[in-house]
């Protein structure tokens, strides 16, 4: 069969609190009363309530045939000895939550019954039949295992559970909560979304995953592929014969896969975050509960990944501060440095300038000193070997030592030695 993706409504909003309300009454309708009247020990179908042959398939709807002829998939659960039993006996049988799988081959659904098989009597008071009462609890039974799965995946977001945990459970809650086997996968998409990547998948082979994880968003790339492409619902019923399927056909044989439905993971905007798949062991046409499982976890699946990337970008913004505080904090600091630095600058020149100014006063009565005159408070006993002058007019002679330290930290400072060349001199010496 070919992909039919107009086959059921458009995906969910993401938001797991917009569910549609098909998609509740799909999973928490009403239950279903069901009555048939059977007549003789073949139990042939007299008559029956619609809601019976809705319940068993609109195609077998007729009457006048015997059941186990009509619904043959009920003498291997022990249905149809039941009813002999009851027809032998003339007592009534009951039995509660009872399991019966219903049709077969890829139509094939799980119910459950409330039931009672009540012998029917002629007026001598032999069996001549049997009136089969039922109550389906099926949604009753899938809805209490779905609302305790379900509370348990939001409380895991709520807590800010890795994603890769969160998507893990969910996958294992669907293959636990639906009637058949399913084997479920979690892709995620790329931030240009083109490709998707491995997000969970705890039932497919390794190798499987592996040959998937990257695959490219596109028209006819699989089931993933082409519902990440479209922006809508593919399902696939049929793996061995689907176009779809062509590059990945020995690839899903090798795995064991038969059918695959996916639906496309979107964000409240619309974007691309991811799809949701759900893979099976033999060719499947989907229910109406299959699909509306399968929204209603899609939903919560974009919930789980939006919060992650979410948290993403606030632990990135958090980083990204600090580093930007840290940088701006060891700028204050160099900053603080360099002032301190400046400042040791300036209180050096201001008192060198005193010792010049000290050394110029000194020189009225002495030409030339013996010794360095710009030791300052320390005193040095160098000899006077050079005389430096600033713009104010103020000399003083020194060692080669201290002259240099006041020409490099007083501004306008120059050597005033004549003999040796003045400025030009000194620093070509």
């Amino acid at each position: 069969m070919t992909a039919v993706p107009d086959q059921r409504p458009a995906p969910l909003s993401p938001a797991v609190g917009q569910a549609t309300e098909e998609d509740m009454r799909a999973l928490f309708g009403q239950s279903v009363a069901v009555f048939a009247s059977l007549a003789g020990p073949a139990h042939v179908l007299e008559s029956a309530n619609p809601a019976f042959f809705a319940t068993i398939g609109e195609e077998r709807a007729r009457a006048g045939v015997a059941i186990a002829e009509l619904m043959p998939e009920l003498a291997s659960q022990g249905f149809i000895a039941l009813l002999d039993q009851v027809y032998q006996t003339g007592e009534p049988y009951t039995g509660r939550d009872a399991r019966v799988v219903l049709g077969a081959g890829p139509h094939a659904r799980e119910a459950f019954f409330d039931f009672t098989y009540e012998p029917r009597r002629d007026a001598g008071g032999t069996v001549i039949g049997i009136r089969v009462i039922g109550l389906e609890t099926t949604q009753v039974k899938h809805a209490q295992r779905l609302m305790a799965e379900h509370r348990a995946l939001l409380e895991q977001i709520a807590r800010q559970a890795p994603l890769a945990e969160v998507l893990d459970g969910m996958a294992r809650c669907i293959e636990h909560l639906a009637p058949d086997e399913v084997l479920v996968s979690v892709l995620l998409a790329d931030s240009d979304g083109r490709h998707l990547r491995h997000g969970a998948a705890p039932s497919l082979p390794d190798f499987y995953n592996q040959a998937i994880d990257g695959i490219a968003t596109g028209e006819g790339v699989g089931s993933c592929g082409t519902a990440a492409h479209r922006r809508e619902p593919v399902i696939v019923t049929d793996i061995a014969t689907d176009p779809f399927w062509l590059d990945f056909r020995d690839l899903a044989g090798r795995a064991g896969l038969a059918a695959c439905w996916s639906m496309p993971i979107l964000a409240r905007d619309g974007s691309l975050l991811g799809t949701f798949a759900m893979y099976h062991r033999t060719p499947r046409v989907p229910q109406e509960t299959d699909l509306a499982l399968a929204r209603v976890f899609a939903g919560t699946a974009a919930l789980a990944i939006e919060r992650h990337y979410i948290e993403q970008a606030k632990a990135a913004a958090e980083a990204h501060a600090k580093a930007a505080h840290d940088e701006l904090a060891k700028a204050v600091r160099a900053e603080r440095e360099l002032r301190a630095e400046a400042e040791q600058r300036a209180a050096a020149a201001a008192e060198l300038a005193d010792r010049m100014r000290a050394a110029a006063a000194a020189q009225a009565a002495t030409p030339r000193p013996e010794q360095c005159q710009l030791g300052g408070s320390d005193a040095c006993d160098a000899p006077a070997e050079l005389k430096i002058a600033d713009s104010w007019g103020d000399s003083a002679w020194g060692c080669p030592a201290h002259v240099e330290e006041a020409i490099l930290n007083v501004r306008s400072v120059f050597i005033a030695n004549e003999a040796l060349g003045g400025l030009a001199a000194y620093l070509n010496r």
